[in-house]
């Protein structure tokens, strides 16, 4: 989530053309370490793709860079767990900053979508060829596309889990809005002063320290001087203001611009330490992890647990990761998310600055700022491994909170009774339904308020009305 007035993150491949070509090479892989790419869906006129490096040696890998060509005529599109860079149709992946590191016998995915019939041809594994990568498991298309999307695959025989959620004095159906510690275009608010619709206000934002794992909060010297004088004491007292109103209050780490790093058990141990801190200074009610330049799901997952066993069960976690980092299970986010979901609150994706992205039929790509695409994402949290009370649905508030995805307050109500109910859908239908759907979440209050606070006096009592 930006601060500024343009939010525009879209991962098209416009974007990715103009990340340009040159990326450092790194010494060649010893033997027994390769890559391999497999096609886990196809629809005709896209695919989704994965590569796999497995070190299949006797020495730790320390970083790694997968390239590839495609045909004319097909593309690269939204990616995960890697950085992409390209060059005309020749395309290469480096890994993160958090799997970078193989063990022997260990191995790491990336991820992508493609448009067009092609598939990778050429690989190389750090100069070197992948070791069987260059051809997919899954042959090309010998016939035409279909002019239209295949039909949904049969409904899981499983449903989702149903086990209770931690005690955490939070309502069924909740709303939740981001409360700007900054000036920008939107309205500056004190915090007392968000809208009572409002379940959860998520202080936006804490910040990395020069220790890694770290973060600290005090109020924007900007947003005091813009509201006359603002003071650290006057935001306590607002968290207690809102608390005494039933609301919950609690901090967001990262942001758009964050950089918080939780990357070893030491900066694991420095983020529950810091938190805990802030939560004993201001009284926040947990936390929301909001970190949008990627993680490392084993050391956050530690981070917070270590953080729940010293506040207690009462403690709520939040998440709100980017569209694409919910794609896959197998995507950090989405595996922190389910490696905590014994002590996980909701996780509120950001449905928006994303554009088109398959859904959990995995044979389209619906396109940003609709129903479909808002409740065929959705499901794949909901069928994939989170509860339905674990599931909230992000989208902005209004003009100026986005740069793409915006819709109009009765879209997300629509999305949320097509979950719930199976009513108001589009023409997505998921394979069952929902009815303990967490809520939805915006960003952002002060956007909400500037927009004259159709958001929030449209979703929450809807939220009223579910089952």
């Amino acid at each position: 989530m930006k601060r500024s007035r343009s939010l525009v993150f879209s991962l098209v491949t416009a974007v990715v053309a103009a990340l340009g070509a040159v990326w450092v090479a790194m010494p060649a892989f010893a033997a027994g370490v390769t890559a391999s790419f497999v096609k886990t869906a196809d629809w005709g006129s896209g695919w989704e793709g994965k590569y796999t490096i497995t070190n299949g040696g006797g020495s730790t890998v320390d970083g790694w860079a997968v390239a590839f060509d495609l045909p004319a005529g097909t593309t690269v599109g939204s990616y995960w767990d890697a950085l992409l860079t390209s060059s005309g149709q020749r395309h290469t992946f480096t890994n993160r900053s958090w799997n970078g590191r193989i063990a022997p016998g260990a191995s790491v995915s990336c991820g992508f979508l493609g448009s067009g019939p092609g598939t990778p041809t050429n690989c190389q594994l750090n100069g070197t060829a992948c070791g069987g990568g260059t051809n997919p498991t899954t042959a090309p298309p010998t016939t035409a596309p279909p002019t239209t999307a295949p039909p949904t695959t049969a409904p899981p025989t499983t449903p989702p889990p149903t086990s209770p959620p931690p005690n955490t004095g939070l309502p069924k159906h909740l709303l939740t809005g981001y409360w700007h510690n900054f000036d920008n275009p939107a309205v500056e608010l004190r915090l007392r002063d968000v809208p009572a619709e409002y379940d959860v206000v998520a202080v936006a934002f804490a910040e990395a320290t020069a220790t890694p794992g770290a973060v600290t909060f005090a109020v924007d010297p900007g947003l005091s001087t813009a509201l006359g004088g603002y003071t650290d004491a006057d935001f306590s007292a607002d968290v207690r203001a809102l608390q005494s109103r039933g609301k919950k209050v609690i901090i967001s780490v990262g942001g758009e611009t964050g950089r918080v790093a939780v990357n070893d058990a030491a900066s694991a141990a420095a983020f529950s330490d810091s938190v805990h801190a802030l939560i004993q200074r201001y009284g926040f009610d947990g936390v929301d992890i909001d970190l949008e330049n990627g993680l490392n799901p084993t050391y956050m997952a530690q981070a917070l647990r270590s953080l729940r066993t010293r506040v207690g069960a009462g403690l709520i976690i939040a998440m709100a990761p980017q569209t694409i980092d919910m794609q896959s299970p197998e995507s950090s986010y989405f595996k922190l998310a389910l490696d905590i979901r014994d002590i996980l609150t909701v996780v509120n994706t950001q449905f928006y600055n994303s554009g088109a992205m398959l859904g959990c039929d995995r044979n389209a790509a619906y396109s940003q700022g609709t129903v479909n695409f808002i409740v065929a994402l959705a499901c794949i949290q909901l069928e994939a491994g989170l509860r339905p009370d674990q599931v909230g649905l992000g989208l902005p508030a209004g003009p100026g909170a986005a740069g793409g995805g915006i819709v109009a307050p009765a879209v997300v109500n629509a999305a949320l009774d097509c979950l719930a109910r199976g009513t108001n859908c589009g023409s997505f239908r998921p394979p069952r339904t929902y009815p303990g759907i967490r809520g939805a979440m915006t960003w952002s209050v002060n956007w909400d308020v500037t927009n004259g606070n159709t958001f929030a006096r449209t979703v929450a009592p809807h939220l009223d009305t579910l089952p």
